[in-house]
């Protein structure tokens, strides 16, 4: 599967606007980022070799924990800062050695390095999160960077396009045309936290059977479909059965055309004319027919194309069955009686 990055932004009510879904398709985005110099040109950056790195970039100042430093002049302790900056320095000069125009560090990056790095032109991306980066990692074909004296070691990676994006009132870095050419970032928007969590619940059960479909990729008509014609060689069979077994039968019948009755339900049509007209179909021998919900009418899912993982469908019955049988399984309730209350001696 493709990485999936997806943010959640939540709109103040008195700017409530109703949920939406919107997705930059081969590329990625990479949000809560302290800051970015996109070079001398600003927001845009083309043909970008990107150098992804884990490594402290605010070392140029005087940083000495639990020791003291006694100086006679305050000339000593611009020598000791001018020494860290010359390390500084040599280290921004052994990553400008890897050939790259973007920089980004999982790590802060205190001004000095910052400052060398516009003189060259290097785009320089500090504080991003571990998730992100190893996601960018990931879809740009490069490696984390931890040090940097071999750059034929490096693993850079690649994108055609970086550029600053406005959503909302948020500004996310935009990566477009990565070198995987398979990942996305999908942004979640909507009025209220509930919204912004039944979306990404929506989208997380999507995501899901899109990865079930491609390890099975069987899949059964749609729409109701699938659900009637098993309730009608069930009901079949329930007619041929003698004893009570049929009526157990044809409750499972019963259960089962009750999906497509939730389906028109849920899309606010008349649930009782629409599968009864579904039933009928099925008696006709139209075994291809659901529920077309766009039109309220009941159709032929191989025209609307209208289909259902099997692996999905399969564990819905199972899950369902095995649920119902536990259940039925039960026929004795054991009640305990309440203990009874201690009278409390010791009030507070």
């Amino acid at each position: 599967m493709a990485p999936v990055n997806i943010f959640k932004h939540g709109a103040d009510e008195e700017k409530a606007e109703t949920a939406r879904l919107s997705s930059f398709i081969g590329a990625i985005a990479i949000g809560d980022l302290v800051k970015s110099t996109l070079g001398p040109k600003g927001m845009r950056l083309e043909n970008v070799n990107i150098l992804i790195a884990n490594t402290g970039m605010d070392t140029d100042k005087i940083k000495i924990f639990g020791s003291r430093v006694r100086v006679d002049s305050t000339a000593k302790v611009a020598e000791i800062e001018l020494a860290e900056k010359e390390k500084m320095k040599e280290k921004v000069d052994r990553i400008l050695k890897h050939g790259i125009n973007c920089f980004i560090n999982r790590q802060l990056i205190y001004n000095y390095p910052e400052q060398l790095f516009a003189q060259a032109g290097v785009m320089a991306i500090e504080h991003a999160d571990f998730a992100g980066i190893e996601r960018l990692a990931l879809v740009t074909g490069g490696e984390i960077t931890s040090t940097f004296d071999h750059p034929e070691l490096v693993k850079l990676g690649h994108c055609k396009l970086i550029e600053e994006v406005m959503i909302g009132e948020d500004t996310l870095i935009h990566f477009s045309g990565v070198a995987m050419g398979e990942a996305c970032t999908v942004v979640l928007r909507g009025a209220t936290q509930q919204i912004l969590d039944e979306a990404e619940r929506s989208l997380h059960d999507a995501l899901c059977v899109l990865a079930q479909t491609v390890k099975e990729p069987r899949t059964v008509y749609g729409g109701g479909c699938s659900e009637m014609l098993m309730a009608k060689v069930v009901s079949d069979l329930a007619n041929r059965t003698p004893g009570k077994e049929s009526v157990a039968m044809e409750s499972f019948a019963k259960a089962l055309r009750m999906l497509p009755t939730i389906i028109a339900d849920n899309a606010g049509y008349d649930s009782a004319d629409l599968v009864a007209q579904l039933r009928a179909a099925h008696q006709e021998n139209k075994t291809t027919f659901g529920l077309n919900m766009s039109d309220g009418t009941v159709g032929n899912m191989v025209d609307l194309c209208i289909t259902e993982s099997f692996q999905v469908k399969r564990q819905m019955l199972l899950s369902a069955s095995e649920a119902a049988e536990m259940i039925l399984r039960v026929d004795n309730i054991i009640k305990a009686a309440p203990r009874s209350r201690v009278p409390d001696h010791h009030p507070c």
